[in-house]
């Protein structure tokens, strides 16, 4: 493998790594804006108030991204795997 090539496979990773992470990480961010919002308005300065609803609605979307995140993870095991055969 060239360095060219080790390069691209690098660069694929990040792109799946962000097209996986990217989704969820909104998610939390809204969430957390949400709250953070509801927390100022009613003057509740609870730290732990934010965390069950952010992991309950990121467990939530993980459920409903489930199909799209595992078909984006296989398409580059499959890359990687042709990437390794072809030497």
């Amino acid at each position: 493998m060239t360095g060219a090539e080790i390069l691209d496979v690098a660069r694929e990773g990040i792109y799946v790594l962000l097209k996986v992470s990217g989704p969820l990480m909104l998610v939390a961010l809204a969430v957390g804006l949400a709250i953070a919002l509801v927390q100022a308005l009613t003057q509740i300065q609870e730290m732990t108030l934010v965390f069950v609803p952010k992991i309950l609605a990121i467990f939530l979307f993980m459920l409903v991204f489930l199909p799209f995140m595992g078909q984006a993870m296989g398409t580059y095991m499959t890359y990687i795997a042709d990437k390794i055969v072809a030497g």
